[in-house]
């Protein structure tokens, strides 16, 4: 993949200092006069100074608080080991993150087939990261640096916190803290966590590392002889705490299926709560311990206690760092660099996504004034046109979504609060995120703004029938579907039914494909009204659980009845921590103790995904 070296992508930062960014070499640090470093992360990803990447929000959250933070982005683990030893011993710890993505994911197809580039490296060239980096990162500093706390972080640590099946080793691996040697491990999305524990560290007190071990949302390791703090003592949660969770341990999952998945079900159930229990997994002769994460809500109100306002805020330059001028662009970011992302976490459950597991089922969403305020800092970069490339989140219309009664929703742990129905609890009203459409789209920079995040038409769909009767959340749903259709598509608008047949639907946590086709002729019909020309695109998965052959002939035969030839379509990936994984892996759906029919050969594999693609020889 070759790109033009003095491209856009660096055009704005000749006008910035180099101090605008984080520090990433030794000059820059003698530059600051700084004589060391209070903290220093470690990611898989080229440094991007922008809030959709960990490593930078991680970096400039600490920075905030008044720490020295330094990165070392895609550090060369086969040689000498200079890139690890560049800025010395830091003062509190080194954060490792593998990056934005899961490393394996990045470096393999479905089919294990190694990828020939990798989106977050300058020019998209492969190889400058290894696989499973939080481990090989990890082993590395902790023999250097023996003394020195690491703290891993990222979706790639996060989703590897308990037993897991990896399916690119095809076998059950323990905590990622395990073969990491690692001190501390942060799950989901950690500013709160990451300045606490930076706190703790940073503090005169003595047995830092078992402080550590009363802050919510991390996981530790204790050796045998070690006591465990009772519940009471973690801080910053409301009391009293549920009770405490055990999991059979990593060797009875090794020789029991039954065991892995009912772990499973435990872990997803409680990381679907509101208030959460403490987990214990036994691993050998140490005890992996899981504290509850931070509550973002007011038990009671539902009002926010922590405002993600505050990491998208900071003063992020928006550009990857000028180092890379001369490497070529980073495709990651090309993506990206013109999006604003409004709200975290999704409420939709599906069986093979991993976003709720990593960054939770409550839906944590930016008041309209940030979003306003960081749209000025778009429209002002050198290389904006007028278009915004997307308004949304891990899904488009979750916007400030939650339960009417937050007492309801703190003893609910169904994973999905739209399948197979719509909670009636969930106040699912469009209003909000319809306000904020309507501002960008009044900015005077702004041509267009587009929506390029998926959109759960699912959740629109009771409402956009005639015969409805006229509340408030139905005509909410019925004017945003209409104002999106005509204002906010670049000409193809992505929506993911993900398949056509009831009982592969199911399993996938998704509602009917008649719900796709209802859709589809209320987004032509609104189309042909206003004399629009586009597309609605659906995303389709083959090889998912409980999808055989001739439900994927089927598939293919009703989406040509619709006039497709499927496009946007991937061969089911197992990634760990998600429902579908685990049935992939035992072959039982862990909530109906049913077994389930599963593709795992390569031969069943490509023969599924081929059914896409009857209009190629």
């Amino acid at each position: 993949m070759n790109f033009p070296q003095n491209n856009c992508q660096f055009s704005q930062s000749k006008r910035l200092p180099l101090s605008a960014w984080m520090p990433i070499t030794r000059k820059e640090i003698q530059d600051r006069g700084w004589d060391e470093v209070d903290i220093v992360i470690v990611s898989g990803d080229a440094y991007i100074d922008h809030p959709s990447f960990g490593a930078a929000v991680i970096g400039r959250v600490l920075e905030h608080q008044g720490y020295k933070v330094a990165l070392i982005p895609q550090p060369n683990w086969q040689d000498d080991l200079r890139d690890f030893k560049k800025f010395g011993k830091p003062r509190l710890f080194f954060g490792i993150t593998a990056g934005s993505m899961d490393s394996m994911v990045n470096h393999y197809t479905a089919n294990k087939r190694l990828r020939s580039d990798d989106a977050y490296t300058p020019g998209g060239e492969a190889g400058f990261r290894p696989d499973y980096p939080t481990i090989v990162y990890s082993q590395i500093l902790k023999n250097i640096y023996p003394d020195t706390p690491i703290i891993l972080g990222g979706i790639e640590a996060s989703l590897r916190r308990i037993t897991h099946y990896d399916y690119w080793q095809d076998q059950l691996r323990p905590s990622i803290l395990k073969e990491s040697g690692a001190d501390i491990l942060v799950y989901g999305m950690g500013e709160q966590a990451i300045v606490n524990i930076a706190k703790v560290l940073d503090s005169h007190a003595e047995n830092k590392l078992e402080l550590l071990h009363t802050l919510p949302q991390l996981a530790y390791l204790l050796e045998r002889a070690q006591n465990v703090l009772p519940t009471s003592q973690i801080q910053y949660l409301p009391q009293p705490l549920p009770k405490d969770i055990i999991l059979a341990s990593h060797e009875k999952c090794l020789k029991d299926k039954i065991a892995q998945i009912t772990n499973f079900r435990m872990l997803e159930e409680e990381s679907n709560k509101i208030l959460a229990g403490r987990i214990f997994q036994q691993i050998g002769i140490q005890t992996l311990v899981i504290n509850p994460p931070y509550t973002f809500t007011d038990a009671n109100t539902g009002a926010p206690s922590y405002s993600i306002d505050q990491a998208f805020d900071l003063p992020y330059t928006r550009l990857p760092h000028p180092k890379y001028k001369k490497r070529g662009e980073i495709p990651a970011y090309t993506m990206i660099r013109h999006s604003i992302n409004i709200h975290r976490g999704c409420f939709g459950g599906c069986a093979f996504c991993t976003i709720s597991a990593h960054q939770g089922k409550q839906i944590q969403s930016r008041s309209e004034a940030s979003i306003l305020k960081e749209l000025e800092v778009v429209v002002q970069m050198d290389d904006f046109k007028g278009y915004i490339s997307d308004l949304g989140g891990p899904s488009a219309n979750m916007y400030a979504m939650q339960g009417v009664d937050q007492k309801l929703c703190q003893k609910c742990k169904r994973a999905s609060c739209i399948f197979p129905t719509i909670c009636p609890n969930l106040h699912n009203d469009h209003t909000p995120l319809l306000s904020i459409y309507k501002k960008v789209a009044a900015h005077p920079a702004v041509k267009k703004c587009f929506i390029g995040s998926g959109v759960r038409y699912d959740m629109l769909l009771p409402y956009l029938s005639p015969n409805n009767r006229p509340d408030p959340i139905a005509k909410s749903a019925q004017e945003y579907a209409t104002y999106l259709i005509k204002n906010n598509v670049s000409g193809r608008l992505k929506v993911a039914p993900e398949h056509t047949e009831p009982e592969v639907l199911k399993v996938m946590r998704k509602s009917s494909f008649e719900g796709f086709v209802k859709f589809k002729h209320f987004f032509e019909d609104t189309c042909r009204k206003n004399g629009l020309n586009q597309q609605l695109i659906p995303y389709f998965i083959s090889s998912h659980p409980a999808c055989t052959l001739a439900d994927m002939k089927l598939l293919a035969q009703k989406t040509k009845a619709l006039g497709y030839k499927l496009e946007q379509v991937q061969n089911f990936t197992p990634t760990p921590m998600t429902l579908a994984t685990e049935i992939y892996y035992t072959g039982i759906n862990p909530y109906t103790s049913e077994n389930v029919y599963v593709a795992k050969s390569t031969r069943e594999r490509e023969e599924q995904n081929k059914c896409f693609f009857w209009y190629k020889k």
